[in-house]
């Protein structure tokens, strides 16, 4: 008799997460991609790794600093709206 898996409830996307994707797939359309996949082919970036990291999905440090070398970005550079945006609360 196998076992049923039960439906799991969908998490709630932290906002933050949701704000660095946002910026990540901003950051892509300005570098002149319309498709995520086209950018992780010429950057050698999984695909898979790319698009969860654009939904906000949890990823690695090391995730984020193969986007950010990408496009030639430093973290603090990257950061530095979200830093703006708590400043001025």
């Amino acid at each position: 008799m196998a076992l049923e898996k039960l439906p799991q409830p969908k998490k709630e996307l932290d906002p933050r997460m949701k704000a660095i994707g946002d910026k990540i797939q901003r950051l892509r359309i300005e570098a002149g991609y319309t498709n995520y996949e086209h950018f992780a082919w010429d950057n050698e970036i999984g695909r898979m790794q790319v698009w969860r990291m654009e939904q906000g999905s949890n990823f690695t440090v090391s995730s984020l600093f193969k986007i950010l070398d990408a496009h030639g970005i430093s973290p603090a550079d990257f950061f530095a709206e979200f830093t703006e945006a708590k400043e001025k609360k």
